[in-house]
């Protein structure tokens, strides 16, 4: 019998917005009782469920055409954790459009819960809502693969869109007890002053983020996205560090082994 880690499939958006001070981008605390990224600042995001994958939800999506199956279900359940996490519906209604607006996603608060408990899925949400997934307003920004010295092991499809402007973002205070607006910069001084802490493929994308001025820039810089999966090298001196590829468009990050928290 293989020993080998299964590696999960799972999605998250990064959603961002323009302020005059610069662009923010939303972020949620994980609970310090969750297993994985416990108190860390964290996109929203998390694994993509079976009903994610249902074979007749392509029909409720705008920008699917063209998308295999499992990248349908990456972007599916992307849109769904942003739901449950945050708040922000990415869907129109049928035939609309502009996304819902705050007031039509206010009524369709309660299938934050319904969705998180597993009692409904995206496809009865558009059913019965008559709405839409908005996959065309997501960029595809990064692809990481948990290296396999970690516990648990995932495969995880970022993608990046623009917040509505009318939606609240707010945290589901379950599996995340705080949430941020916060500049990119802003959020990297806080991890290097101790204040907030975030694993390591998180702070790469923060990173990465904070060398746009606006969320079109971001968005434009999109595609071409390189898989990552970190590993490990040892430097003559014996220390040992987590890396990536210097072509992923992060640098040639070195991160000391015993600083890895993700």
């Amino acid at each position: 019998m293989s020993d080998a880690k299964p590696i999960l499939d799972a999605a998250t958006i990064v959603i961002m917005r323009d302020r005059p001070t610069g662009p923010e981008v939303f972020m949620v605390v994980r609970h310090h009782q969750i297993d994985f990224a416990a108190g860390a600042l964290v996109f929203p995001g998390g694994k993509v469920d079976a009903a994610d994958g249902e074979a007749d939800l392509r029909q409720y999506c705008a920008g699917a055409d063209g998308l295999d199956d499992r990248t349908l279900a990456f972007q599916i359940g992307a849109i769904r954790e942003a739901f449950e996490e945050s708040g922000v519906l990415f869907a129109r209604e049928q035939g609309a459009a502009a996304l819902i607006s705050g007031e039509r996603l206010r009524a369709l608060e309660p299938w934050r819960d319904r969705l998180n408990a597993g009692g409904a899925t995206m496809r009865d949400l558009a059913a019965t809502e008559g709405l839409e997934f908005a996959l065309d307003c997501l960029a595809h920004y990064a692809h990481w693969i948990t290296p396999d010295l970690m516990p648990k092991r995932f495969d995880t499809q970022f993608y990046l869109a623009r917040a509505p402007e009318d939606h609240l973002a707010v945290h589901d205070g379950g599996e995340n007890v705080d949430s941020i607006w916060i500049n990119p910069a802003q959020a990297l001084e806080d991890v290097a002053a101790d204040r907030r802490t975030m694993v390591f493929p998180t702070r790469m994308n923060v990173q990465k983020l904070a060398q746009y001025e606006t969320v079109d820039a971001a968005i434009a810089a999109c595609g071409n996205v390189v898989t990552i999966e970190p590993f490990l090298l040892q430097d003559p001196d014996g220390t040992t560090y987590l890396r990536i590829q210097a072509n992923a468009g992060y640098g040639d990050p070195k991160e000391p082994i015993g600083r890895v928290k993700g």
